[in-house]
């Protein structure tokens, strides 16, 4: 990390919000003006609506993170996190990967730590529930899936089949919606190469508190998706919820019951819970308060955008809050970039106002629903040309040319190479063969049963 008297602009969080708002301001900033620093527990920004087809392999996994070095070579990130923020003196105390903590001074701070996945205390969650907030996350459940297959289809014993087969998906909104479909439709390919795993041996299941899907795309959509799900055999059980999950069974508030192994949550995202130690005004449901300038209420030098940010919809009306999706945060971004610097400048503010230009959902390979809004005329459609849109609208969004053409590439190749169905599930574990390779006692363990056999051999 480099020392500078120059003024810092300090960006907590290297996610959507704040990639795009620290390319904004190095974009508009003059020559030496002020220092900007990124401080994020990853090097990496992740486009989290690309997940649902991480997991399913139609995207390469690191065609859907952004390095944040590579990004912003004028910038310092710093790979760590704000344990606290002193706003008196104006001093973040930074927590590295390794080492102690230290202070950093700032001038302007602009919060984009974004949201992380809400839960309950549901007895089993932690421990067998997989989340799909990051990368990480899809990859491993995309390995685990095919694991499943690869377990069901080596066993006789039915029990160990229908519990490896069963895959319960809690959360019916974009990303609940979005990787059921895309995962059901990897295991469905996946299944043609396996001689004792049928798709009519697997059992999808949604579940929903609420009393439809997809609520974003609106009713008719949301029911067209949802009987869409219905008819590839997805199991969906709205205005329920899970009440536990010991060891992988399975209890639903409606009475049902199954075994299985794997358990996605995707109910619904939180601000993340670091908010509440850095003494900033915060909305009912832990969102930093902003004014439509994106500043927080009471302060003239930070700024909060994004999931992590409670920011008045002006295009809608008064007491109306922006959503917390992609389309948000890529405007809300640009415009605080710019107010970060009139604010340094001593400029005027700028207003963050921006209609609902739609939304748009994959459910698989050529299956979809999309609602594109011009002015007061709505536009719905669903299939393959909804999935189009949803393919072109997130290509367009997808961060930096770089990233664009790559996953642009992968999907071309998918036109004419099969989905790849490899599970790589010891990737999470790379050093397990060698340790036991290694390892003294194992290798003492190797050498005893060896042992009668060379005796045999001598007589």
């Amino acid at each position: 990390m480099s020392t500078t008297e120059r003024p810092r602009i300090l960006v907590v969080g290297g996610g959507y919000v704040g990639l795009y708002a620290a390319r904004r301001i190095l974009k508009k900033m003059r020559y030496g003006e002020a220092t900007v620093t990124v401080v994020d527990p990853r090097s990496y920004m992740t486009y989290q609506p690309f997940l649902p087809e991480a997991a399913a392999g139609s995207i390469s996994p690191r065609h859907v993170v952004v390095p944040l070095r590579r990004v912003l070579p004028k910038a310092e990130v710093l790979t760590g996190r704000v344990s606290t923020i002193d706003q008196d003196r104006k001093v973040a105390v930074i927590q590295p990967l390794v080492g102690e903590t230290y202070e950093l001074p700032f001038d302007y701070l602009v919060i984009a730590l974004g949201a992380v996945s809400r839960t309950f205390p549901i007895p089993g969650l932690a421990e067998n529930g997989i989340g799909m907030k990051g990368i990480e996350e899809a990859i491993g459940l995309r390995n685990h899936v095919l694991e499943q297959l690869d377990k069901a289809d080596s066993t006789t014993d039915e029990e160990i089949r229908r519990k490896a087969l069963t895959f319960v998906f809690v959360g019916g909104g974009f990303a609940g919606a979005e990787t059921i479909g895309e995962i059901e439709d990897m295991a469905r390919d996946a299944a043609k190469y396996y001689p004792n795993v049928k798709r009519e041996d697997m059992r999808f299941v949604l579940v929903d508190a609420a009393d439809k899907i997809l609520p974003e795309v609106g009713p008719k959509l949301g029911q067209w998706g949802l009987e869409h799900l219905q008819k590839r055999g997805v199991e969906v059980y709205l205005k329920t919820s899970m009440d536990s999950c010991i060891d992988g069974h399975v209890v639903l508030k409606n009475g049902l019951e199954v075994d299985s192994n794997t358990i996605v949550w995707t109910a619904g995202v939180k601000p993340n819970p670091a908010l509440a130690r850095f003494g900033l005004p915060l909305g009912p449901r832990g969102h930093v308060d902003t004014a439509p300038t994106l500043q927080v209420q009471g302060t003239d030098y930070i700024w909060a955008a994004g999931d992590n940010a409670q920011v008045p919809d002006l295009a809608v009306g008064e007491g109306a809050w922006c959503p917390p999706n992609a389309q948000h945060a890529l405007r809300q971004a640009k415009v605080l970039g710019d107010n970060v610097i009139s604010g340094m400048r001593g400029f005027p503010q700028q207003d963050y106002k921006h209609a609902n230009k739609g939304a748009v959902a994959g459910l698989g390979l050529h299956k979809g629903v999309a609602m594109i809004v011009f002015g007061k005329m709505k536009i719905k459609l669903k299939g393959r040309l909804a999935w189009y849109m949803h393919r072109g609208y997130h290509g367009m969004a997808m961060p930096t040319f770089n990233r664009k053409i790559r996953v642009i590439a992968d999907w071309t190749l998918g036109m004419f190479l099969k989905r790849e169905v490899v599970s790589l599930g010891a990737i999470e574990n790379p050093r397990e063969e060698f340790y036991e390779a290694a390892s003294p006692v194992s290798a003492a363990a190797a050498a005893k049963p060896s042992a009668p056999a060379e005796k045999a051999k001598a007589s």
